[in-house]
C-alpha cells in the first residue's frame, strides 16, 4: 500500500508520511507539530538551496538592467516633452536646423520664416497626436475596468473549536437543520450548532482516524468512514427547535458526557454535549482505509471507497454488500453521489476519475482522464456537469456528455483538496497552502477568502462545505483544516447590475 495518503506520489517529505498515516493508523499518536512545520521549515539540501540563490542573484542583476534601461528613457521622454513644450509656447520663431538653439543665442525678436511655420505646425500636430493617444489610453482603460470582477464581501462568521487533532472532512445536514458535521484525525465526528458554534454531539465508535462525513438526504442519519476499515452509520442526536433532544433509536447508544479531560486547550467544550459510542450499521467488506463515504440518491444505499481500489455499495438497512466497484489502478481518495440521480464520481490517484451510472439494470462505467497526477476531488454540480480537483494544481470541469476535454481548466498555484460548488455554481477551493478561492464554473477568478489577523487557517485547509440553500444561515461556506479549526464564513456576491448584494440562494 502506498505509504502518502494525501497526494499518491512517493512521500518527499516526513510531513506527508506522516498525513498518510494519520489516515490510516487506528493507534496514531501524531500531533500536528509532526505533520505540518511552520513557514521557515526546509527540506531542500544546501546545494540545492545554493543553486537557487544563484538563479535569483541572476534575475535581480536583469531587474537591475531593465530598471536602468527605464530610468535612461524617462530621462529622454522628459527632455523631449520640454522642447515640445517651448516648441508649442513660442511657434512663431527661427530655429536652427539641427532643432536646438546654440547656448547664448535664443531668439529675442517675433521674426517668422517658412521653414519656422512648417516646423511649429509639426510640433503642433505631434502635441495633438500625444493628447489622442492619452485619451485613447484612458478609454481603454475604462473598457479594461469593466470586465474585472466586482467586489465580492468575504467575512469570517465563526469558530467551531473542540477536535484535538486535525479536521479531514465539513458537511452541512441536507434535511434542513441547521448543523454541521466533521470529520478528524482524533477518531472522532461531531456535529455542531450553525448559529451558536456548541458542540452538539460526539461520535466515538471508530478506532481509526474518521476521514469523512456526510448526513443522510432527507433523515437524520450520518455515515462516516474511517482509517480502521469500516464506514459506520449512526443517528445524528441533535436538540430540536424547542431546544428538547429527538428520540434515539437505542437508549444504549446515548450519554450524556460528564465534564471529559480534553486539556486546557479543549475547555470550551461543552459539559452536556451528547456522546454516542455504538452504531445503527457497521459497514465491512474494504481491506484498506476506507477515506470516503456517502448516501446514493434516495438514501437506500450507502457507497464507500477505499485504498484497495475499490467502492462498495452496500444497502443501508441490512448492512449487506450489494455491489463492489473496480477498475482503478490506484487508491481511491473520494467518492461523491448526486444529489437527485443514481450516478456516483470517484477519484483517484491513478491521475483519473470515474463515472458511475446506476439509472439501468446494469451499470456502466465511463473514466475521465485529464490530470497528470492523483485526483483528490470529483463532486457534481447542479447541472449536469462534474468538478475535479487534483495535485497538479488545476481544477477542471466537464460536461457528463463529453468526455474527451474539459469545459474549463482552472489553473492554481498549490494542490487542491476537496472543493464544494454552491447551488449558483460558484466554486470553493480549499488548497494545501491554506488558502481557499472561489472561482464560477467558466473559469473567473471570484476571490480569495482573507487570512491573517486571526483569521483563515493557519495549515492545510482539507475541505470545504456550501449551506446556500438555508438562506436564513448568518454562515454559508464552512472550511476545515488540519490545525483542528472548523470556520463559518458569510459569502455576499454583487448582483449583475451591482446595485445589491447578492447573498449565495438557491436559483
Amino acid at each position: 500500500m502506498p505509504q502518502d495518503g494525501i497526494t499518491g506520489k512517493p512521500p518527499k517529505s516526513k510531513r506527508k508520511k506522516n498525513l498518510a498515516r494519520l489516515r490510516s493508523n487506528p493507534d496514531s499518536d501524531f500531533q500536528l507539530s509532526y505533520t505540518r512545520g511552520d513557514d521557515s521549515d526546509t527540506v531542500l539540501p544546501s546545494s540545492f538551496r545554493g543553486r537557487l540563490y544563484e538563479l535569483f542573484g541572476q534575475i535581480e542583476k536583469e531587474f537591475e538592467a531593465l530598471y536602468a534601461e527605464n530610468l535612461t528613457l524617462k530621462d529622454k521622454i522628459d527632455t523631449l516633452n520640454e522642447q515640445l513644450e517651448r516648441e508649442v509656447s513660442n511657434p512663431n520663431v527661427d530655429r536652427p536646423q539641427g532643432g536646438e538653439y546654440p547656448e547664448g543665442s535664443e531668439p529675442v525678436s517675433g521674426k517668422t520664416s517658412t521653414k519656422g511655420k512648417r516646423e511649429s505646425l509639426t510640433a503642433s500636430q505631434l502635441s495633438q497626436k500625444i493628447k489622442s493617444t492619452y485619451k485613447l489610453k484612458a478609454s481603454t482603460s475604462k473598457i479594461v475596468s469593466s470586465f474585472k470582477t466586482p467586489t465580492v464581501a468575504c467575512r469570517l462568521i465563526r469558530e467551531y473549536i473542540g477536535h484535538r487533532d486535525g479536521v479531514w472532512e465539513v458537511s452541512v445536514s441536507r434535511c434542513g437543520v441547521p448543523v454541521i458535521a466533521t470529520a478528524s484525525a482524533d477518531h472522532t465526528a461531531r456535529l455542531w450548532s450553525i448559529q451558536t458554534g456548541a458542540c452538539l454531539l460526539q461520535y466515538q465508535g471508530h478506532s481509526g482516524s474518521v476521514n469523512a462525513a456526510r448526513f443522510h438526504p432527507t433523515q437524520d442519519l450520518v455515515v462516516t468512514a474511517s482509517g480502521d476499515q469500516s464506514a459506520h452509520i449512526w443517528r445524528a442526536v441533535v436538540p430540536n427547535i424547542a431546544g428538547e433532544q429527538t428520540k434515539y433509536s437505542s437508549e444504549e447508544e446515548v450519554e450524556l458526557s460528564e465534564k471529559e479531560d480534553h486539556g486546557q486547550e479543549d475547555a470550551d467544550v461543552p459539559v452536556n454535549s451528547t456522546i454516542i459510542k455504538n452504531a445503527l450499521q457497521e459497514l465491512h467488506g474494504h481491506t484498506g482505509v476506507v477515506i470516503s463515504a456517502d448516501w446514493l440518491a434516495g438514501g437506500d444505499h450507502v457507497t464507500t471507497a477505499s485504498w484497495d481500489r475499490t467502492a462498495n455499495v452496500f444497502d443501508a438497512q441490512t448492512g449487506e454488500l450489494v455491489n463492489q466497484l473496480v477498475g482503478h489502478d490506484q487508491d481511491l481518495t473520494n467518492i461523491s453521489a448526486h444529489p437527485t440521480q443514481k450516478l456516483l464520481v470517484s477519484s483517484s490517484k491513478d491521475t483519473t476519475f470515474r463515472l458511475w451510472d446506476f439509472r439501468e439494470a446494469i451499470h456502466s462505467v465511463s473514466v475521465f482522464q485529464g490530470h497528470t497526477e492523483s485526483v483528490t476531488t470529483a463532486t457534481f454540480t447542479s447541472g449536469d456537469k462534474v468538478v475535479s480537483g487534483s495535485d497538479d494544481r488545476t481544477v477542471k470541469v466537464w460536461d457528463l456528455k463529453n468526455m474527451r476535454s474539459p469545459l474549463t481548466t482552472i489553473r492554481l498555484d498549490s494542490p487542491v483538496n476537496r472543493l464544494a460548488v454552491s447551488s449558483q455554481h460558484v466554486i470553493a477551493i480549499p488548497h494545501d497552502n491554506r488558502h481557499i478561492r472561489l472561482y464560477d464554473v467558466t473559469g473567473a477568478r471570484i476571490a480569495r477568502l482573507p487570512r491573517g489577523n486571526r483569521q483563515g487557517h493557519r495549515r492545510m485547509v482539507c475541505s470545504v462545505a456550501w449551506a446556500d440553500e438555508q438562506p436564513q444561515l448568518h454562515s454559508n461556506l464552512f472550511t476545515c483544516g488540519f490545525d483542528r479549526m472548523t470556520l463559518g464564513w458569510h459569502i455576499t456576491l454583487p448582483t449583475k447590475n451591482d446595485s445589491k448584494p447578492n447573498v449565495l440562494k438557491p436559483n
